[in-house]
């Protein structure tokens, strides 16, 4: 029975392996060749920080990846408050139709989203630029906040907060002292995945980006539309750099909001 229980688990392990291979080689490829000493990703040549310093010194790229830092703490401060307030509503009141409205752009298509979005800033008279790029972050982000509060508040035991309310506690306070702290993790994690979210987006962000208001991904977009450079690889290592960063620590501040 052992030996028969073995195969499986060796395929399983074999699958796994190619799943990762496929998904990892790509960008261990891309983070290699930013340090190719050649205009040319055909071959490798040598090894060379140039791209870095050309890549610090080219004030377009400089000036998107400062937009996308503004956008994406603006619209991660913006949709934790809001997806805060909302996975409260939606574990007290535990409404389909207001979990519905709120995690619903979760499982829309981004370029759906953006479309719509778009549509609506005409149909508003908004100029298009860095409001209309924040607004359209922080709506898909209410959802990932919200549903990072509501698995908190899920494993949280409410037998505390009626302790507080039945030692002499306002709602108010009971809330600030109780609820606030213990909810903390959720609320942190489901704002650095919102800020993870915002930095790293393209396909909403294209549609209501205007003139001037270009974001780093966007600039990335336009540099490959030339060619796919060792300074385009640089500039893809470092955004890549920031995401495993932010990732890392949200693994590590709420490991159960990720596991739920």
């Amino acid at each position: 029975m052992a030996k028969n229980n073995a195969n499986p688990s060796k395929l399983l392990i074999a699958a796994g392996g190619v799943v990762y291979m496929f998904l990892y080689i790509p960008l261990a490829v891309v983070v290699l060749f930013s340090f190719n000493d050649s205009k040319l990703n055909a071959e490798w040549v040598g090894f060379t920080w140039k791209w870095y310093d050309k890549l610090f010194q080219n004030g377009d790229i400089l000036h998107a990846a400062a937009n996308s830092l503004i956008i994406a703490l603006i619209s991660a401060l913006l949709a934790t408050i809001l997806g805060t307030l909302a996975g409260l509503a939606i574990y007290r009141f535990r409404q389909k139709w207001l979990s519905a409205l709120v995690l619903g752009p979760i499982a829309m298509p981004d370029i759906l989203i953006g479309v719509s979005l778009l549509l609506m800033f005409i149909l508003f008279n908004v100029t298009l630029g860095m409001t209309s790029i924040i607004l359209a972050h922080v709506s898909f982000c209410i959802g990932f906040v919200a549903l990072a509060v509501q698995s908190r508040l899920s494993g949280m035991d409410q037998s505390l907060v009626e302790a507080a309310r039945d030692l002499g506690a306002t709602p108010f306070q009971a809330f600030r002292l109780v609820t606030l702290p213990l909810l903390k993790p959720g609320i942190i994690a489901g704002g650095m995945m919102a800020f993870t979210l915002s930095i790293d987006d393209f396909v909403i962000t294209f549609f209501t980006a205007g003139v001037g208001s270009s974001t780093l991904p966007l600039e990335i977009y336009s540099m490959v539309k030339i060619a796919v450079t060792p300074e385009v690889n640089a500039v893809s290592t470092l955004l890549m750099l920031v995401t495993l960063v932010l990732i890392t620590a949200l693994s590590r501040i709420s490991p159960t909001v990720l596991r739920n």
